[in-house]
Order: structure tokens, then C-alpha cells, then sequence
């Protein structure tokens, strides 16, 4: 692996390795955990990093050995249920308890200097955040990459199933912990019947023949919608981040499945008072940790070296660096959000985006979204392959999906914040979904989705509703030439489960109706435009 990286820092230590070792759990069950340690004399600081898919590869190279290199004891540990460790898995319930018993292990270690940090991705963030509910006083910094504190929204948004993302989270809690070769024949196994589990009538218990069976607690996330559901209660520790004071530096990219929770995450901290920083990269919730590497690596390094070791040689000026799509290149925040002015672009008659506002709110134009033939989804923020910017221009070809262009922009314009979508839509049935994204349109027509969101839509017969849709942050530049684009349609399948159009369940039902959807006049884009100017970093530009 270390033959793929590009750019890392040169190593300061050989590495040792103690494998196998065992952790009790708050209630005695066995945590099977591994120390990775720098072969020489002295005191080192402690990172702890938790898993539950595995301890073999990614995870030791990348966190064990990359960081003892770096002069950091590591103990990468299994969760409870995975890779070894006794008890059984549960999505959330215990990280907190089983973090503290972590460090009341340490205490006990002859290598423990006192001084602990947190480093880790995805699930490996949310056990950080679950730690930070009670932080321990060894805990000095935490590093979140593209990382996890809200389970009900990286399942949900707005009640709509995110089923591409539970069934990638299915396959990975499934089989990670068990070695490479399972995963990848699950993984295959999950792309080869993808069409014929996401359009099972019922969705519900389609995913076993691709895991091996029934998931308990997939099962339980795909059929709790509601955010509110006493299911929920407890999940996210993402509260942590309003009162936490230990120094926290969090990783993203524009296209990460979790990008929308690394931005609350930082605003709570940013709210709080705490030390902060904030990375976000050209990248998805994979590629961060590939191509994306070496640049968070070199992140991280910093911050923990900063934080940890009274080394702030590393750190940039700063708190918040962005990769600005379009331009390809970094630019250097004092701040996020910045002080934005937000504009509005309004769709026409004809397909076109004006920014000048409807006199009335008339009937705009209408189409059919068709749960048998469900408008699917292309690239954008998810965890599976197919992520990132795509060409939109087949899927902006089909009937059910609108799109409003606006004019060759005579001047680059920058889009940098919050972007989100006022609709006044009325359906005929009164139940569906709609799906609004952004585009960047080239002089040869290319359209590529710069960032989207999804609603619930509960209307009144003919009768519109204004629904106000989050289609997350970015930070693009539209270059001179080039078209933005809105573009409306009433589903992004299989991202997400397809709205039946009759109100019930899209995880249980099994009767589906054609949906008419209108849009009217007085929707709108609201685009942020940036009001301060960004400092660039003159370092390497990243490939996408």
C-alpha cells in the first residue's frame, strides 16, 4: 500500500506490533485489540482508533503502522461483535461505554504517557463523537475523517429511505471484518442483483439474498423512518460537539455521503468555542482515503503533532480549507459559512433560469414520475462506486426530469455556502418525492451535478405547497462560458427507495401509482455567492 501513496512524510521510527491483545469491555466482553508502537526510548503520545470492520487491511497500515512511524502508540481495536471481540454488534448502543473502557485500560499500560487522541473515518468518527459525550481527561484531540455522528441521516433524508447507502453499509458491517475476499464477493454479489432487491415489491428482507441472510439491525433502520421514532432516541452523540472543548479537525469531501453531518459537526464546534478545522476535498466518502490520502494524512499528522506533541509547525493559517470544483484548486477560509448574500434564479417557460423574479405563482410546467420506471440516479454524494460528478446529459434526456439553464455567464461566478431549492409543486395524489440538484453546463453540453438534495412532498389535491429543499454545501466556480443549470425530477433511484405515491411505506408497500407533479412560477435556486475573498494555497492541485 505504501507503494500506491504519493507524498507522504518521511517516517521518523521503525514500528512494532503486539496483536491479539484483549480489552474488557464495560461488561467484561473481550475486545480484541492490536498496539502498533515506535521501536525507541522515550514517552509517546497514544492514538486510539475503533472498528468494526476488522483491524487487517486498510486500517494497520494506514492508522497502525503510518502513525506509530510518526512517533503515536496506536491501539486499533474491534468493536464489540466484529473481528474477534465477544458481545454482539449493535449499530450504536454501546461505542460510548466501550470507548471508556478503552481508556480505563490504558490507564494501566507502562507505555501511557497521559496524553490520548482519537483518529478515524466513517464509523471510526462516530465512536470518536460517542468518546466525546464524556470526554476522559487524556483526551487532548480528535481527528473525524469523512466521519459519522447521526446513524438516522446517514439512512434518511426527510423520511425517504437513502437505500443505495444501507445496503453498502449492510454488505461493509457485514463482511469487512471477516477479510478481503468475503467483502469483495459480497460486494459483487450486491451489484449483480441491485436492480432486482431495490425494486422487490416489498423492499423489505430483498437485501438477504445478497447478504447472506437476514440483518437485524438493517432491518430495524430501513423500517423506522421517522426521525422522531423512539428508535432513534440516543443514536447520534453529535450533541458532544456543543460543549466540547478538546481541539477537533474534521475531514469531507463535496461528493462524502456524510458531508452534510462533517458541516453540522463543525458548526457546533465552531458555536461552541472550540478549536477547529475543516478540510474538504474534490473527493467522495471512499476516494478520500485513497486518492485524497496524502493530503489528509499530512491533515491529520499536523493537527495530532499540533495537539499532542506542542508541535504546531504543521498546522495552516486557517481553519478551513476548501477544494473549489471548477477551478481546481484550494482556497484558504477564515471561516464557513462565509458572509453570503444568497440570489435567486427563477424558471422560465422554455426550460430557461433567469434571475428575474415571477409576477404570480401560475402553473409552470408538469411531469409524470412513474414508480415502475423510476427516474434513477446519477453520481452524486452516496457510498458506493458510483459517486462523484457525472454527466447528467442522458438522465436531463428522459420526460420525467425537468431542467431550467441559464445563459453562457459572461464572467466566472463562484457559488461558495449553503445551496437550496424553494419549490411551489402540487401533485395529483398528494405523495411523492422531489429531487433538485445543481449543474455545471460545458460549451459542449456536458452537465455535471455539483450538489442536490431530496423532499418529501404532502400536498393538497392541485392545490401547490412550498417546500424548501437543502441541496447541501459547495464550493464551485462556474466558469465563463459555462450554463448553470437546475434540474427537477421526482426521485434518484436507487439512492432512494421509490415513493409508491399512496402514502404508505416504501419499505412495505407493494401497491404503486403514477405521480403527476406541477411546478409553479414563483419556485426558485438560491445560489450563495461569496462576499470575501478566499486566500489561494499554492500547493499541489488534487486530481478529482
Amino acid at each position: 500500500m505504501r507503494a500506491t501513496w504519493r507524498n507522504l512524510p518521511a517516517k521518523r521510527h521503525e514500528a512494532g506490533w503486539e496483536p491479539g491483545l484483549v480489552v474488557p469491555a464495560a461488561d467484561g466482553s473481550p475486545l480484541r485489540t492490536d498496539h502498533y508502537f515506535p521501536r525507541a526510548e522515550g514517552d509517546f503520545p497514544t492514538l486510539v482508533v475503533r472498528s468494526p470492520y476488522g483491524r487487517g487491511v486498510p486500517w494497520s497500515p494506514m492508522y497502525g503502522m503510518l502513525f506509530a512511524e510518526q512517533g503515536f502508540h496506536v491501539v486499533l481495536q474491534s468493536c464489540r461483535g466484529t473481528g474477534g471481540s465477544g458481545g454482539r454488534f449493535d449499530l450504536w448502543r454501546n461505542e460510548a461505554a466501550d470507548g471508556q473502557a478503552m481508556v480505563t485500560w490504558l490507564r494501566e499500560q507502562p507505555w501511557f504517557n497521559g496524553i490520548l487522541g482519537t483518529v478515524g473515518p466513517s464509523y471510526l468518527g462516530y465512536v470518536q463523537w460517542a468518546l466525546a459525550l464524556d470526554p476522559p481527561p487524556e483526551l487532548k484531540a480528535m481527528v473525524v475523517q469523512v466521519g459519522l455522528h447521526d446513524p438516522y441521516a446517514c439512512f434518511h433524508t426527510d423520511g425517504a429511505l437513502r437505500l443505495e447507502n444501507a445496503l453498502a453499509v449492510g454488505v461493509g458491517m457485514t463482511y469487512q471484518h471477516r477479510g478481503l475476499g468475503p467483502l469483495v464477493r459480497a460486494t459483487l454479489r450486491l451489484q449483480r442483483r441491485l436492480r432486482a432487491i431495490t425494486t422487490a415489491q416489498p423492499l423489505r428482507g430483498a437485501y438477504a439474498s445478497a447478504l447472506g441472510g437476514e440483518v437485524p439491525w438493517l432491518d430495524d433502520v430501513m423500517t423506522h423512518p421517522d426521525a422522531n421514532d423512539p428508535y432513534w432516541l440516543g443514536a447520534s452523540p453529535g450533541e458532544a460537539a456543543e460543549r466540547l472543548s478538546v481541539p477537533t479537525a474534521l475531514t469531507t469531501g463535496w461528493y462524502d455521503a456524510l458531508v452534510d453531518q462533517t458541516f453540522e459537526q463543525y458548526d457546533r464546534l465552531r458555536r461552541a468555542g472550540c478549536d477547529a478545522a475543516l478540510l474538504v476535498g474534490p473527493w467522495t466518502h471512499t476516494s478520500a482515503l485513497q486518492q485524497g490520502w496524502p493530503e489528509v494524512f499530512a491533515e491529520s499528522l499536523a493537527w495530532l503533532r499540533a495537539h499532542l506533541c506542542a508541535d504546531p509547525s504543521g498546522l495552516r493559517p486557517t481553519a478551513v480549507r476548501v477544494h473549489v470544483g471548477g477551478e481546481n484548486a484550494w482556497r484558504d477560509l477564515d471561516d464557513w459559512p462565509l458572509s453570503a448574500a444568497a440570489t435567486s434564479w427563477f424558471p422560465t417557460p422554455g426550460g430557461y433560469l433567469t434571475q428575474q423574479a415571477p409576477t404570480d405563482n401560475t402553473p409552470l410546467t408538469s411531469f409524470r414520475y412513474d414508480p415502475a420506471d423510476p427516474t434513477p440516479s446519477v453520481g452524486g454524494p452516496l457510498l458506493s462506486r458510483g459517486a462523484g460528478p457525472r454527466d447528467n446529459s442522458t438522465l436531463e434526456a428522459r420526460a420525467d426530469v425537468l431542467t431550467f439553464t441559464g445563459p453562457p455567464l459572461a464572467e466566472p461566478v463562484d457559488v461558495v455556502g449553503p445551496v437550496s431549492a424553494r419549490l411551489s409543486i402540487a401533485t395529483d395524489t398528494g405523495y411523492a418525492d422531489v429531487f433538485t440538484r445543481l449543474c455545471d453546463v460545458d460549451a459542449q453540453g456536458r452537465s455535471l451535478n455539483v450538489c442536490d438534495g431530496l423532499a418529501q412532498l404532502r400536498t393538497g389535491e392541485q392545490e401547490p405547497s412550498m417546500v424548501t429543499v437543502p441541496m447541501g454545501p459547495t464550493a464551485h466556480r462556474f466558469a465563463a462560458d459555462h450554463r448553470i443549470r437546475w434540474q427537477i425530477s421526482g426521485g434518484a433511484h436507487p439512492r432512494y427507495a421509490r415513493n409508491p405515491g399512496t402514502g404508505e411505506s416504501s419499505v412495505t408497500a407493494t401497491d404503486f401509482t403514477p405521480v403527476h407533479l406541477t411546478l409553479h412560477a414563483d419556485s426558485a435556486l438560491m445560489l450563495p455567492r461569496s462576499t470575501q475573498a478566499a486566500q489561494p494555497f499554492e500547493g499541489e492541485q488534487p486530481g478529482a
